[in-house]
């Protein structure tokens, strides 16, 4: 039997847009030190599957976290990509967890991680055709409609790419945000993965991106292997510090873009919590250059 998740019964804030601040992925293991800081600046992102069980100490962390902060919600295993009908039971946990936070920014992920009864533990890439986006765009519907908010969809990092794509994912993700009315989580060092991995040059793929929509963006670490022929392949691993090339399509991105909330993403071999935080603070200084850079045009302007 599924149990149904309780409403919150603390006073939420931050349910409104942030702007342009950084935030940290939420460990709770961090939790101590967080509340010896006092309230962030930031906000902090949680993985919605962590979190759809009715109570208990995970949730009662995150309500502490939520009392004082601005939350994203982010899912990692919606399979918004795969061929399948969405999971309605893992839809209505979905929609129960926003309903309970009420996050600023609410997002999942394009890939599929479903085939039939198996979960795979992986964000699966998909092929860019036409079918394939007609069921991307059915799926992102049956979210959005469900959650009665936009979804921000992030851009997935790849290890292969499939014969049958018929268009660029670039263009892909425009068909997607031109036919839902979606949003778009930009997530850099995806892009600097890919890039690498199949040898395309990430600022070709971001001047292409469809900056406008993006409502977010994500940064990590990634590891460096190398494939069975011995050339360089990045993996995006969440397991250490941002790379100074990912800083740097950063710094060019927001430039462009403007100022949006900016994640660091830290998933494994975690930090202590002022090296996290570190991060965050090198990602909210550029976000503070450009508010900075934009204010003085606008000033000269006039």
């Amino acid at each position: 039997m599924i149990t149904a998740i309780k409403p919150a019964t603390v006073p939420l804030r931050f349910s409104l847009p942030i702007g342009g601040v950084a935030g940290t992925s939420f460990k709770p293991e961090h939790l101590p030190a967080i509340l010896e800081a006092g309230p962030q600046a930031g906000f902090f992102e949680v993985h919605a599957e962590n979190y759809m069980g009715a109570g208990g100490p995970p949730h009662r962390a995150l309500e502490t976290i939520r009392r004082d902060h601005p939350l994203s919600l982010h899912g990692v295993s919606m399979s918004i990509g795969g061929p399948q009908p969405l999971d309605k039971t893992h839809l209505a946990r979905f929609r129960s967890l926003v309903a309970r936070y009420q996050p600023a920014l609410v997002s999942e992920h394009l890939a599929w991680s479903t085939h039939e009864t198996s979960f795979f533990n992986d964000l699966l890439p998909l092929p860019y055709t036409e079918a394939t986006l007609a069921c991307v765009c059915n799926h992102i519907d049956q979210v959005q409609e469900a959650i009665r908010r936009p979804l921000l969809l992030e851009n997935p990092s790849t290890y292969l790419t499939f014969c049958e794509s018929a268009m660029s994912e670039t263009d892909f993700i425009r068909g997607i945000v031109a036919r839902t009315g979606c949003g778009l989580l930009l997530d850099i060092n995806n892009v600097f993965v890919s890039a690498t991995n199949h040898g395309f040059p990430a600022l070709d793929y971001l001047a292409d991106f469809p900056l406008a929509h993006v409502g977010e963006i994500h940064l990590a670490g990634h590891a460096e292997q190398t494939d069975d022929d011995g050339n360089l392949l990045l993996i995006d691993s969440h397991d250490g510090p941002v790379a100074d090339a990912v800083w740097k399509l950063f710094e060019i991105i927001v430039a462009r873009r403007g100022p949006v909330p900016t994640l660091i993403e830290w998933d494994s071999s975690i930090p202590a919590w002022p090296i996290l935080r570190a991060e965050a603070a090198a990602a909210q200084a550029i976000l503070d250059r450009c508010k900075l850079a934009a204010a003085t045009e606008d000033r000269h302007a006039a």
